[in-house]
């Protein structure tokens, strides 16, 4: 549902859970890297708008965010459904003459689920390239401790305490504690023909368990699998228990999309401009607000919102992954190339177009959003 804001409407945040400071770490290291500086700065924004017990905060507008963050109100919209998509928001909407928001807080993944994420980790691991996740990965690996050789003399509770007689004691849910929220993922694959294809002798009843079946939308989702290849890559990773092997099928997934893209994993332009690419913030000028735009912007959000809030096709999103990946051209640069063609060739992304331009700023060794325009302008005016 869209739901149009304005800078009177009224929001409430609402911590749903507990954070401690490796929390704020897997947010600033392992998210950030996908959903952007943006959407992790609104979500310690709106921790900051919590009370002295970080429970709930007074009722502000969103003029105080865009005050807060010096950001447009469509900028905080993207960086709020950013934050949802990966479940650390969860946002609730009542319309009235002033409308009022709720935003609930959840807390990030731990580390562990987060590399054994079938989507998270690969975006994680595409965003950051190999050197970088692997170093990532290792900051976060548990140090090997050998107790060979140790007897375990742990004591259990009873051996320290009494056993005390309840008087009427209750338990209760209104403490606060660590909540989570589930990445959602709409369902893509039609499970009943999934079931139907394989054949009952070789399948168990307890196969497609609900974990099962979140695990199958996602890979389907993060690979373009349609319900018929994912037929035959089911019924390849099942034991001889008949239950779906979790790695196997992960393995077999990711397999099958590297045969059939040539070796490649996928890529999903959601990265913004690095920190240390960026112009500085101050100026106020309508060229240094088109930069700031083209910087903190995804290329797949700046086409987006170039095509009104229309879904990019997935022609022009392939295009754009190959000037990333192929390329290696810079979330900020494809931006700024974008806007170009799209001007100068009647809203279209003509792909041999964009790719001699794109080949003149990677022979140039252009990285910055600055570079890229006034290089764009000189060949225009030639």
């Amino acid at each position: 549902m869209a739901v149009n804001v304005l800078p009177a409407d009224l929001y409430v945040v609402i911590n749903k859970t507990i954070l401690n400071e490796s929390d704020r770490k897997i947010i600033t290291m392992l998210y950030q890297p996908i959903i952007g500086h943006t959407a992790t700065s609104l979500y310690f924004t709106f921790l900051d708008d919590l009370d002295k017990r970080e429970l709930m905060s007074e009722e502000v507008t969103h003029h105080h965010l865009m005050s807060t963050m010096q950001l447009s109100l469509s900028d905080i919209v993207v960086a709020r459904e950013k934050l949802e998509a990966v479940g650390l928001l969860k946002t609730y909407y009542q319309s009235n003459h002033v409308n009022h928001f709720v935003y609930q807080i959840y807390s990030p993944m731990s580390a562990s689920d987060f590399f054994n994420h079938p989507i998270l980790n690969v975006v994680l691991y595409n965003n950051l390239g190999k050197l970088e996740y692997e170093r990532l990965l290792g900051y976060f690996k548990l140090p090997r401790i050998h107790l060979k050789g140790y007897t375990d003399i742990t004591k259990s509770f009873h051996e320290v305490f009494q056993s005390v007689s309840a008087r009427n004691i209750l338990e209760t849910d209104e403490v606060q504690k660590v909540s989570k929220n589930q990445i959602v993922v709409t369902s893509k694959i039609d499970f009943d023909l999934l079931v139907a294809s394989i054949p009952k002798n070789i399948v168990s009843d307890k196969c497609f368990t609900a974990d099962i079946r979140d695990l199958i939308n996602n890979l389907s989702f993060i690979y373009g699998i349609d319900d018929l290849q994912m037929q035959g890559l089911v019924r390849n990773s099942l034991n001889d228990k008949g239950l779906i092997d979790k790695t196997e099928l992960r393995k077999a997934c990711r397999n099958f999309y590297q045969f059939e893209e040539g070796g490649k994993l996928p890529t999903l332009v959601y990265s913004v401009q690095p920190e240390y690419l960026k112009h500085p913030v101050g100026d106020r000028s309508n060229w240094a607000t088109m930069v700031y735009s083209f910087e903190n912007l995804t290329p797949y959000d700046y086409l987006k919102s170039a095509s009104g809030g229309a879904e990019p096709s997935s022609r022009d999103l392939k295009l754009i992954e190959h000037l990333m990946v192929d390329m290696g051209l810079k979330s900020g640069v494809v931006n700024a190339l974008i806007d170009y063609v799209l001007k100068v060739n009647n809203q279209k992304l003509s792909k041999a177009y964009v790719e001699t331009i794109a080949s003149q700023l990677c022979r140039l060794q252009v990285e910055t959003v600055e570079d890229a325009m006034k290089t764009i302008e000189k060949e225009h005016k030639k």
